[in-house]
């Protein structure tokens, strides 16, 4: 897998490299966010790691510009471990936050974690879910709500498929941790939270009084309306 690591603290870089080289990991790493953006434009990678803390352009601001302009895994670094700081960078588009100091092994079951859910489909390859006016392109990975795109993060695309797969159903917030999620989200379980607000900016005309992703108050979520 490629990986572009965005880190100014070249001890960590330095540390760590060797052990994801060993998980057959090629990464790239670059101090800032204008070098990243210049790599980017001239190759992909299956998977960012951003430092929250970064000189010019943050690691904020350069998650942001990245799911502008594709969609790609990115997991957040940080000193920060409150967790305002969390639910910042989950609803700016990362798929994953760790907290510095981290250990090797951890770090790479995150990766993995977050790769998986990003390639994962739990449904045949050449279904397509419709629901009024919104389709869901399972072999394309893709969203289109009047047959315009709706550009969503891998994260937010298992949320989406795995409430529309069985409209009406309530899902608890472990129950889509543990169906689109997975394991390294547990502990923060408010991380749903996050990502249903930005799938409803991004999929309902008023977010505010959302068609599709409804709120079932004290237990969790469901998808609304029939498919079609």
């Amino acid at each position: 897998m490629k990986l572009l690591w965005v880190e100014d603290e070249y001890r960590i870089v330095e540390e760590v490299i060797p052990f994801l080289e060993q998980e057959e990991c090629k990464v790239t790493h670059v101090p800032n966010s204008s070098e990243a953006l210049s790599i980017l434009e001239k190759e992909t990678f299956d998977l960012l790691l951003v430092d929250w803390m970064l000189p010019g352009m943050s690691g904020t601001e350069l998650c942001k510009e990245v799911q502008r302009r594709r969609k790609v895994p990115v997991i957040m670094l940080t000193a920060k471990s409150d967790e305002w700081h969390k639910v910042v960078a989950l609803e700016i588009g990362a798929d994953d936050y760790i907290v510095k100091p981290f250990g090797t092994r951890e770090l790479i079951a995150r990766i993995k974690a977050v790769l998986r859910r990003s390639r994962s489909v739990n449904v045949a390859e050449d279904r397509v879910i419709q629901i009024q006016s919104l389709t869901i392109d399972m072999l394309r990975h893709e969203v289109r709500k009047n047959d315009k795109p709706i550009t969503l993060t891998p994260t937010e695309f298992d949320i989406l498929v795995t409430l529309a797969q069985q409209p009406g159903r309530v899902f608890s917030r472990l129950q889509l941790i543990d169906d689109a999620l997975g394991d390294s989200f547990y502990g923060f379980e408010r991380t749903i939270d996050s990502h249903v607000r930005n799938l409803r900016r991004k999929v309902e005309d008023d977010p505010v009084d959302p068609q599709y992703i409804l709120t079932v108050y004290g237990v969790g979520y469901k998808f609304g309306g029939g498919i079609l």
